[in-house]
C-alpha cells in the first residue's frame, strides 16, 4: 500500500467516524498533514470540477458558523461500508 492510500483510508476512516462532519484543523492534527495536503485531497475526493474532471464525489466541505467542516457524502459512505474487491 502506498503512504498516498494509506492516508486516503486514514481519511475516510475518520470521517466514517464524524457523520455530523469534523473541522479541517482537527483532520489536519488527527492525519499528520498540512493543510494544503488536506485540501489536495478534499478538492480530488469532492463533488466539485477540477479543470473539466469530476471529482470523485465522495467526501463534502461545508461552512458551520467560522469553521469548515468535512462530511462523506452517501457514496462515501457506502464505499466505506462496502470497499471494492
Amino acid at each position: 500500500m502506498s503512504a498516498d492510500e494509506a492516508l486516503l483510508r486514514a481519511l475516510l476512516a475518520e470521517l466514517a467516524g464524524a457523520p455530523d462532519g469534523i473541522s479541517l484543523p482537527r483532520l489536519c492534527k488527527r492525519l499528520g498533514v498540512r493543510m494544503s495536503v488536506l485540501m489536495r485531497m478534499l478538492a480530488y475526493l469532492g463533488e466539485d470540477r477540477i479543470a473539466g474532471v469530476a471529482g470523485a464525489g465522495l467526501v463534502r466541505t461545508f461552512e458551520d458558523g467560522p469553521r469548515t467542516l468535512a462530511v462523506l457524502t452517501d457514496a462515501g459512505r457506502r464505499l466505506v461500508r462496502e470497499p471494492p474487491p
